[in-house]
């Protein structure tokens, strides 16, 4: 706070530099991240990159707050059962910067707003539900065409698995593959596609908690927590434009569980050989 009580910018980020030059931080100052998903993941994004400074947003989500994502969403609390996930995150991020530009898509990105919600986006980061396929689908393609970075950080377990997708270099369908593919082989792909380490295989102690069939699994706020500290850490050094990130058919996979980091690089996505290995373990967990 300023001596008068109002907002100072400069003083509430001001623990950031050092690590960024100041400079930098008028940089992040100026930048729009826009974020589709404000649930496990989204949420937990959209609020460390609120404090890392960037000021502007947008945000979508349709979704309203339930007792069951207590476990995990940064926005999820008695308070705000019943809300709508977007219109509490953009609160949260106002309380964090008053001065923040934030534009809220209350009925989440469809192919009439997309063009808005992308408007003037230096990057886009990915918070939708796993399930979502065809919405995550249609934002990948259109930051392709517009040029944009993309970037998915994915819970699996108890750990993180990032997928960077640059301009010019390969695209979302080009890694996973999925075009004319049923939803359950969709599914498969892009199950085998965000990790294709799999370090979380081996201490899922009850496997019946996974149902593809009612689109449902577990989750942990350890997982969603190192998420966002690896999407903000990759949104600043694509913003700052400030050393390499490994874009796709390059993945990072962090478990902290097992305490074990993976690099994986898979030329064709899943068309891979190693890839289709896999896909022929994953196949079976989605029967029924």
């Amino acid at each position: 706070m300023g001596q008068d009580g109002s907002f100072d910018y400069d003083r509430a980020f001001s623990r950031n530099i050092g690590w960024l030059t100041p400079k930098e931080q008028q940089k992040i100052r100026t930048a729009k991240v826009a974020i589709a998903g404000l649930g496990g993941v989204g949420g937990a994004h959209l609020l460390t990159l609120a404090r890392l400074g960037v000021g502007r947003f947008s945000i979508a989500d349709f979704d309203d707050f339930e007792v069951h994502n207590f476990n995990r969403q940064v926005g999820a609390l008695m308070s705000t059962l019943g809300r709508p996930k977007s219109e509490v995150l953009a609160e949260q991020t106002r309380d964090i910067n008053p001065e923040a530009q934030v534009d809220v898509f209350g009925a989440g990105v469809t192919a009439e707003n997309i063009e808005e919600f992308l408007r003037d986006v230096d990057v886009y980061v990915d918070g939708i539900d796993f399930f979502a396929i065809k919405a995550r689908r249609m934002l990948f393609q259109a930051c392709y065409e517009r040029g944009i970075p993309a970037l998915t950080a994915a819970p699996l377990g108890m750990g993180v698995s990032l997928l960077y997708f640059a301009p010019g270099s390969m695209s979302f369908e080009q890694y996973f593959r999925v075009e004319g593919h049923s939803e359950k082989e969709q599914y498969a792909r892009f199950m085998a596609g965000l990790s294709p380490a799999m370090l979380q295989r081996g201490y899922l102690v009850a496997p019946e908690a996974v149902n593809f069939k009612e689109k449902r699994g577990p989750s942990t706020m350890m997982a969603c927590d190192l998420c966002a500290g690896v999407m903000g850490s990759s949104v600043l050094k694509v913003l700052l434009d400030r050393g390499a990130l490994r874009a796709a058919p390059w993945a990072m996979q962090f478990d902290a569980y097992k305490q074990k980091l993976r690099f994986t690089w898979r030329p064709f996505g899943n068309a891979n050989p190693l890839q289709q290995v896999l896909l022929a373990m994953i196949r079976p967990l989605l029967k029924g």
